[in-house]
């Protein structure tokens, strides 16, 4: 691995991906090294439209497949703006300020969320196979009922946050880390936090 990492952490909602963003952010300041958590969607343009159309009927399209898919694009352009806009992109951050890049979700999240059928798949691959493999992808797999169960008090729902859609994205997210092997990381996110984070940073220790 490089001296300045990109870092992504994947999973359904209730995976605790942000808490262990954060423990692994303080990992890296308390070494003394710089560390940011810099999440998808973004907080630019695209990104705040994203959030927005997940919270509320934004986009005038009622045939979920056809929401997907339109969901896909914009996330495509806002992974762009996330690896290559010029203020905090995430190649500005490693390679000119020297910052590890923590990201809670990636493309392998649009493969999970914004897919129902091969054909499908293979239209988003399409669209994200230009962007760069994370020096290391950690996936936290969680079943869809513990998921509701902890994300049951949000004060705000998004669309994707209901069972039979979950069921589906976890399905995903499993056929997809059967195949990807480069820097992969799969953990049972039933286990505790502190024993996640001491496996992730175990990990990482090892190959540095």
């Amino acid at each position: 691995m490089r001296d300045h990492l990109f870092i992504v952490l994947e999973g359904i909602d209730g995976s605790g991906t942000t808490t262990q963003a954060t423990l692994l952010q303080e990992y890296f300041i308390a070494r003394g090294e710089r560390a940011v958590i810099s999440p998808e969607p973004t907080d630019g343009a695209i990104g705040r439209l994203i959030r927005e159309a997940m919270q509320k009927d934004l986009l005038p399209i009622a045939d979920k497949d056809r929401f997907d898919e339109q969901m896909a694009y914009l996330f495509a352009a806002d992974r762009h703006y996330h690896l290559y806009n010029d203020r905090d992109g995430v190649f500005k951050l490693i390679h000119q300020e020297k910052t590890h890049v923590i990201s809670t979700r990636y493309y392998f999240s649009s493969l999970a969320y914004n897919c129902n059928t091969p054909e499908e798949f293979a239209f988003v691959r399409q669209l994200n196979h230009r962007f760069p493999a994370p020096d290391l992808v950690v996936y936290l797999d969680i079943s869809p009922d513990i998921s509701l169960q902890r994300i049951q008090h949000r004060a705000i729902s998004e669309v994707y946050e209901k069972q039979e859609k979950l069921i589906k994205v976890r399905e995903n997210f499993q056929n997809i880390f059967k195949e990807y092997k480069e820097n992969c990381l799969q953990l049972d996110a039933r286990d505790t936090i502190e024993n996640l984070h001491a496996t992730i940073i175990g990990c990482l220790e090892k190959n540095r």
